[in-house]
């Protein structure tokens, strides 16, 4: 059923908002013509009204009880914030130019994760648009955008989101999103939206005075859990499924990145994941083009992306953290925390060939068994990374890898994501080493959230004794200090390695071994104590070596290759790459001990 408000040309409108336990319900319309509008109550307690001069932009929201207003929970737009009215917008005016738009399929993808308000010194979705010629020349064909949700103040991560269907107002409203949507279709490149479906924000969360979106039957880490599943979950269920519908029509968008399902609760016959995967397989048929649901899970349960017929959800693909923990750790030596779990190659030679390391095995940190076997699905069902927001940001002082190790490792790290069977995703500014942190950062107007959420921030450092304070995140010193210094892509080491990363993309798509994505076409050998591992990937006609030494330490290494010519296609330790020098032959021809200088990675390739 859809719901807010729904503009039906000639300053009609039709108001349709779901308070299935109130008596009285009324749209109070703010400007221009102030008036009231009485609502009438289906057997489902969906209050609807279809009223005539209302134009575009029209101010309203909705009188509770004949007492207090409040927003529209399915507000398009807040244009003042989180406390004020609602406006009607017409998605009819905007003239869209990406008709020819068929999209890219799963496979192919290479996704850009970035933050609207730092990504350029504007803050805004049309600042983007002039960076999309230097990310598709990289390699880069979908954008992925934190969550654009209205939050509270000019300045969020976006996950204290408060009005789902409303766009944020500091960033560029409902146009400036439909027009960075416009540009990267225009421009060959996917767009994905990340959006909140296990929580909303603390301030201007008014949600629960309208129906019982929330239960108390389970808790999250960030409080009482929506309601998927108690009395009266009907009407919170269509909320969300709507929500994901609305972002795929009135903006285009090419899927959805869905934060945190293991904190969405649901002991229903049906989940709700399933349902949403359902009701947008059917707009995918109607549109003729598929759309991508992926799914950001900690549980490394396949049955998050397992299809339905087989007892899963049927998302399109899930992220493994598995993958970016087994990298950090032998990067960085890092112990700390959920750190704790990793550290051995092994780790990642199993998640290279089953997508997680942990598959019903004792994990240390949580202190109990975690996991499923993975390796029964396409790999590139893996989304997988080296950083992102999560990873960077939720440590005290936001640092990036650039920080927190060598630029060999660097190189290596990046080695083994673009080189992987799996969907890889890049955080802004890793593609070139940026030096900025990336801070967390809020604009609340409560004094005492601001306090809590400082003292939240401290707490959950103490996992990783951290010592010391963390940047305040209320103060816009520390957003400033979180924008990206997009210029230094040209300079340096920057400059090396974006060139590097774009040498590995362009492998990535060019070898038909590397290309393919299907399946674990692959033989991984790993030897702990040289920290060596060799990766053997091969398609009908194509056949690759890639050698990993994530030792400090030169490492000697014993390489059986099979029958055949080999040439080397890139090694991170040459000097075009400011390495120390190769010492890798260019081709190989027989099995041979190799010597593998610290933290680098060497690709070979069968001649044919």
């Amino acid at each position: 059923m859809k719901i807010g408000a729904t503009y039906l040309g000639n300053n009609e409108c039709q108001f349709r908002v779901w308070s299935p336990l109130l008596k009285e319900v009324a749209v109070e319309i703010v400007s221009p013509n102030k008036r009231l509008l009485p609502m009438t109550k289906d057997d489902k307690g969906y209050w609807t009204v279809k009223a005539k001069d209302i134009p575009p932009d029209t101010l309203y929201w909705y009188q509770l009880e004949g007492e207090k207003t409040r927003p529209d929970p399915a507000s398009n737009f807040q244009p003042k914030g989180v406390h004020e009215p609602s406006q009607v917008i017409d998605h009819s005016a905007y003239l869209w130019e990406d008709e020819d738009w068929t999209g890219i399929p799963f496979q192919e993808w290479i996704i850009y994760e970035l933050h609207v308000g730092t990504f350029t010194p504007e803050g805004t979705f049309e600042a983007i648009i002039s960076r999309l010629p230097d990310l598709k020349e990289l390699g880069i064909n979908v954008i992925e955008i934190m969550p654009v949700a209205q939050f509270p103040g000019a300045r969020n991560w976006g996950y204290d989101g408060v009005y789902p269907y409303a766009v944020q107002n500091s960033y560029g409203g409902v146009n400036g999103l439909k027009k960075l949507v416009d540009a990267c279709h225009q421009q060959g490149l996917a767009i994905i939206l990340d959006v909140v479906y296990n929580h909303l924000g603390p301030e201007g969360n008014y949600v629960s005075e309208f129906a019982p979106f929330f239960t108390l039957t389970y808790n999250t880490p960030w409080g009482t859990a929506v309601n998927f599943d108690d009395a009266h979950s009907y009407g919170v269920r269509n909320f969300v499924i709507e929500n994901a519908l609305y972002w795929l029509k009135e903006f285009h968008f090419d899927g959805l990145r869905l934060d945190a399902i293991h904190a969405i609760y649901d002991l229903g016959a049906k989940h709700i994941l399933a349902e949403i995967v359902e009701a947008v397989e059917v707009f995918s048929q109607q549109q003729g083009r598929p759309f991508y649901l992926i799914a950001e899970s900690d549980l490394n349960d396949v049955r998050v992306i397992n299809p339905q017929e087989l007892g899963g959800h049927g998302m399109t693909a899930q992220w493994s953290d598995d993958f970016h923990h087994c990298v950090h750790t032998l990067v960085t030596q890092e112990s700390l925390g959920y750190y704790q779990d990793f550290g051995s190659c092994q780790q990642l030679a199993k998640v290279l060939r089953e997508g997680f390391a942990y598959t019903w095995n004792y994990s240390p940190s949580r202190r109990r068994y975690h996991g499923s076997y993975g390796g029964d699905r396409p790999p590139y069902q893996m989304v997988v990374c080296i950083q992102n927001h999560d990873q960077v940001g939720n440590r005290m002082l936001g640092e990036r890898l650039t920080h927190l190790t060598s630029f060999d490792a660097l190189k290596l790290a990046a080695t083994t994501l673009i080189l992987s069977p799996f969907t890889p995703l890049l955080f802004m500014g890793e593609e070139y080493g940026e030096d900025a942190p990336f801070l967390y950062f809020i604009d609340h107007s409560d004094p005492h959230l601001i306090e809590a959420v400082r003292k939240g921030r401290k707490e959950e450092f103490l996992e990783f004794h951290a010592e010391g304070e963390p940047p305040d995140a209320d103060s816009i010193e520390t957003f400033k200090r979180s924008t990206l210094n997009w210029e230094k892509r040209k300079e340096g080491n920057h400059k090396v390695l974006w060139d590097y990363y774009r040498e590995l993309i362009q492998l990535r798509r060019q070898i038909p071994a590397l290309y393919q994505r299907e399946q674990y076409n692959s033989k991984i050998s790993c030897v702990e104590e040289q920290k060596i591992i060799c990766y053997y990937r091969w398609s009908d006609k194509s056949e690759v070596i890639c050698l990993f030494n994530f030792h400090s330490e030169k490492m000697n290494y014993s390489l059986v290759i099979p029958n055949g010519n080999w040439e080397k296609r890139i090694d991170s330790s040459e000097t075009k790459w400011n390495g120390k020098g190769a010492e890798l032959p260019d081709y190989l021809n027989q099995s041979q001990t190799l010597t593998l200088l610290p933290y680098t990675a060497v690709l070979y390739e069968k001649k044919l």
